[in-house]
């Protein structure tokens, strides 16, 4: 980082650097702020940098923010950060209202209280005082329920505004969770859904891993391109997902590498969908529809693993894995149930599901 932000100084590590940094400015601890000295530090962005050395030896957080707002308007960060400033800003609103709610509440009791008293006693019993105090109690009880009508209203609108909060961050994190070339689930909601499968273990026995892999991928980019290889994993993505139930869940882990998580079917009913898709891929024509050209075939390669076959998720995904390198070395475009015993050293014969 350049020295106008942070001195030169024997610190062993990065996070180290950029906590000096902050501090030596009187910069905030927060996300929002090591997110921003994080990117001008590591040179990612040299614009970044140089407006954030360029501000100088002491900032302001509404300049900061300023540069935030340039740089990381959709960063996680900023998106958790904002979320939080909203929500607090509402509740704290929620507890002004309800305190003005007691408040008035109170006042009325007190009024309640002071006009029995008067009207209970035997020497102020009169017409004209009871007169008085129906009259004082019919506009004291309009103020109150008037004032307790514009409470629900209140009330109502800032449980609207947090609610509005609420939508907006399960939108980022279906964004934050989905792969933008695919369309489908990314690996960090694959990892999340895998170590949800162990939460329940009278679901294990017909809960299923799935690793599809495209064979020969790395050939295809290299022949045509990688604009064409993103062609290629859409359309197996597409072909995935339109050749299983709605309710099973499909991602993409990285790159040619697909994942299903199939839940309530056996090892057979499994390999059948499996297969359902493996075949499918086999015959779908991979062409350029303006030059013609052939990019096919494009087969894969698919391992298996039940849930119960497994301890815990790391597990399941080893040996799914251990089944998926089974297939590859059996000739690639097949399908291999794992089964105990199995290993990385493929010196038996596999039972291979290939039809």
């Amino acid at each position: 980082m350049n020295t106008a932000i942070a001195p030169k100084v024997q610190i062993p590590d990065v996070a180290g650097q950029i906590t000096y940094a902050m501090r030596s400015m009187g910069v905030a601890p927060i996300p929002r702020n090591y997110e921003l000295f994080y990117e001008a530090y590591i040179g990612s962005n040299p614009a970044l940098t140089r407006e954030l050395a360029a501000l100088g030896g002491q900032v302001t957080q509404a300049e900061l923010d300023a540069l935030g707002a340039q740089y990381f308007t959709h960063s996680p960060a900023r998106v958790f950060d904002d979320a939080h400033t909203r929500i607090s800003g509402e509740l704290d609103g929620l507890l002004r209202i309800l305190r003005q709610e007691q408040s008035s509440l109170e006042s009325y009791t007190r009024l309640l209280g002071e006009t029995h008293k008067r009207i209970t006693s035997k020497s102020n019993a009169s017409v004209e005082l009871i007169e008085n105090a129906i009259d004082l109690l019919s506009q004291a009880t309009g103020d109150t329920m008037a004032h307790g009508e514009r409470t629900v209203e209140d009330v109502v609108q800032r449980s609207h505004e947090m609610d509005q909060v609420r939508k907006e961050l399960d939108e980022y994190k279906r964004i934050a969770n989905t792969d933008s070339l695919t369309r489908l689930s990314n690996r960090r909601a694959f990892d999340d859904r895998l170590a949800a499968i162990f939460d329940n273990s009278s679901m294990r026995p017909v809960t299923a891993l799935l690793l599809c892999d495209i064979d020969n991928f790395k050939k295809i980019n290299d022949t045509y391109g990688h604009p064409v290889g993103d062609k290629v994993l859409a359309t197996v993505a597409s072909v995935i997902r339109s050749n299983v139930r709605r309710d099973i869940f499909v991602a993409r882990t990285g790159g040619e590498e697909f994942a299903l998580i199939i839940d309530g079917n056996t090892p057979e009913e499994v390999t059948g969908i499996a297969e359902r898709i493996r075949r499918t891929l086999e015959t779908t024509p991979f062409k350029n529809s303006r030059t013609r050209v052939n990019y096919g075939p494009v087969t894969v390669s698919i391992g298996i693993c039940m849930a119960s076959n497994a301890d815990d998720a790391g597990e399941l995904y080893s040996k799914t894995d251990i089944a998926l390198y089974g297939a590859k070395n059996a000739g690639r475009n097949c399908t291999i149930l794992y089964q105990d015993g199995m290993q990385k050293d493929f010196t038996k014969s596999w039972l291979i599901y290939k039809t």
